[in-house]
């Protein structure tokens, strides 16, 4: 376990507290507006993280996906439109909590189980990450392939409704992955005699693009959205002792279950929070309340949510393997600074990983004092005019993505993503399964070939070596389960898990 006293100097420091405080401020806007997600809100911020510290820049990152997945909740329950798809189980008890003139109550309960779920999975992250990545530190080549694999074998999860365009997404990613100089050779690779290319495609503007721009572009030619009741009341925001005794169970068991789902790659809080809330129903006395306004199930909802958060930062920071689309803008964040995710962060950056865990903390403890206090400013939030909020996004996803490099090629490489982007959601193809091949398509090349040159050329070492193999096998689980399983984990009445981005 790692020394809880490097927990100190973030938890002492008034510039973490200010820069964890304007990520949450920046979280609370991009929740709370249905379609702008936490993975947009990161995409967009993190070009402008280029000139502060890393822990300064991932105080300002956690800081939004902490509050994101939280606000996601506001209009869920006031509105019946989840901010994030992280959000989607809250709609079905805190919206009819809402019409019964508790809208405070549920808003209450949502802030009070955001908080208990990441708190409950801090510890998670800090009793089993340092094991697991002491256990990562005896990996060689052959097995930095295998999680490679392991980690594009999770395609499947994020790939929505369609695994095929899923996987076609998979391979856009890798193609554009392997172009640039050949990391061994140095010879150049699909550049077309473009200098700007020999760096390979930027990843940061890529996401700008797939997370910005598309987002406005398809909200633009979408319908509009619908608006706030001014006449909606957020006072009595805290439950009576009676009504929060049985709480504490449903918020413990939801909170289990969404750093179980947190820990999986690819699965997403979406998912966490649909199974926390099914298993709430199951284990409750009055399961028939469920879906018409049961405190219970908007507890086990938001827990579920927010406590993959610290599931997938496990993955995401012990192995370098994002656990989803969030993680894989935070991982690019990372290397952006000239860290990389994985066993070697630990070691190299031991106080690194632990400042992570109390900015998470910091982060949800200013989103509970926030939820619980500025009820009010988030529903103005819902207010605000939508021509406002997509010229404010274009315009600061068009300056980060130039200040970046100080290119107008990486401006350009951000609108074409943009528009490809806007372009293949009007036909259902998701973005998950691209940002994942984007990321780990350079560590499956680059660990295959260094491999099978120390083997020379004998590709037995993948499956002789025992990690190697099991991470080999838990890829061919995670691409055949789907054709074995065609049970979806939710209530026959409601919409199943999308895996779409948070």
């Amino acid at each position: 376990m790692p020394d809880l006293l490097l927990l100190l100097p973030p938890l002492l420091s008034p510039d973490a507290w200010l820069y964890v405080f304007v990520g949450v401020g920046l979280g609370v806007l991009f929740g709370s507006l249905p379609g702008f997600t936490a993975t947009m809100g990161l995409a967009v911020l993190t070009p402008f993280t280029f000139w502060v510290e890393p822990d300064q820049a991932m105080a300002m990152l956690l800081g939004l996906l902490v509050s994101a997945i939280f606000s996601g909740g506001v209009p869920a329950i006031l509105l019946n439109t989840p901010g994030t798809p992280a959000s989607i189980a809250m709609t079905w008890d805190g919206y009819p909590l809402a019409r019964q003139g508790r809208a405070g109550l549920a808003l209450g309960l949502n802030a009070i189980g955001a908080f208990f779920g990441i708190f409950l999975s801090l510890v998670v992250l800090l009793v089993a990450a340092l094991p697991l990545s002491g256990l990562a530190l005896r990996f060689g080549p052959a097995e930095y392939f295998a999680v490679a694999v392991f980690g594009l074998s999770t395609i499947v999860g994020v790939s929505g409704g369609s695994m095929l365009k899923g996987l076609a997404m998979g391979i856009v990613g890798l193609l554009l992955a392997v172009i640039g100089l050949d990391s061994i050779t140095g010879y150049p690779r699909f550049t077309f005699g473009q200098p700007e290319l020999l760096d390979g495609v930027s990843f940061i503007p890529v996401m700008v693009g797939l997370f910005g721009i598309a987002e406005v572009l398809t909200q633009m030619a979408g319908p509009a959205r619908q608006q706030l009741d001014a006449s909606t009341q957020t006072s009595g925001m805290l439950p009576t002792l009676a009504e929060a005794r049985p709480l504490v169970s449903h918020a413990i068991r939801g909170s289990l279950m969404g750093i179980w789902i947190g820990v999986m790659p690819a699965a997403g809080a979406d998912v966490g929070a649909i199974l926390a809330w099914d298993q709430s129903r199951r284990f409750s006395r009055t399961p028939e309340a469920f879906g018409k306004g049961s405190l219970e199930g908007v507890i086990a909802a938001t827990t579920g949510a927010n406590a993959g958060i610290g599931g997938s930062l496990v993955t995401t920071l012990a192995l370098g393997v994002p656990g989803d689309s969030a993680g894989a803008v935070l991982i690019g964040a990372l290397l952006m600074h000239g860290l990389q995710p994985g066993p070697l962060l630990f070691r190299n950056r031991p106080d690194l990983v632990v400042t992570i865990v109390a900015l998470v903390f910091m982060a949800s403890l200013i989103t509970l004092v926030w939820g619980l206090l500025g009820a009010r400013v988030l529903t103005n939030i819902l207010r605000i005019r939508d021509q406002y909020l997509w010229g404010t996004v274009l315009a600061v996803s068009l300056g980060g993505s130039y200040a970046l490099n100080q290119s107008t090629g990486d401006v350009w490489t951000a609108v074409t993503a943009g528009i490809l982007g806007f372009l293949l959601r009007q036909h259902g193809f998701p973005m998950g399964p691209l940002v994942l091949a984007l990321i780990l398509g350079p560590m499956a090349e680059s660990n295959l070939r260094r491999a099978l040159a120390l083997s020379e050329g004998d590709i037995s070492v993948f499956v002789t070596r025992p990690l190697s193999l099991l991470f080999l096998v838990l890829a061919a689980l995670t691409l055949l389960w789907p054709l074995f399983s065609r049970k979806k984990h939710s209530h026959p009445d409601l919409p199943a898990a999308t895996g779409a981005d948070l």
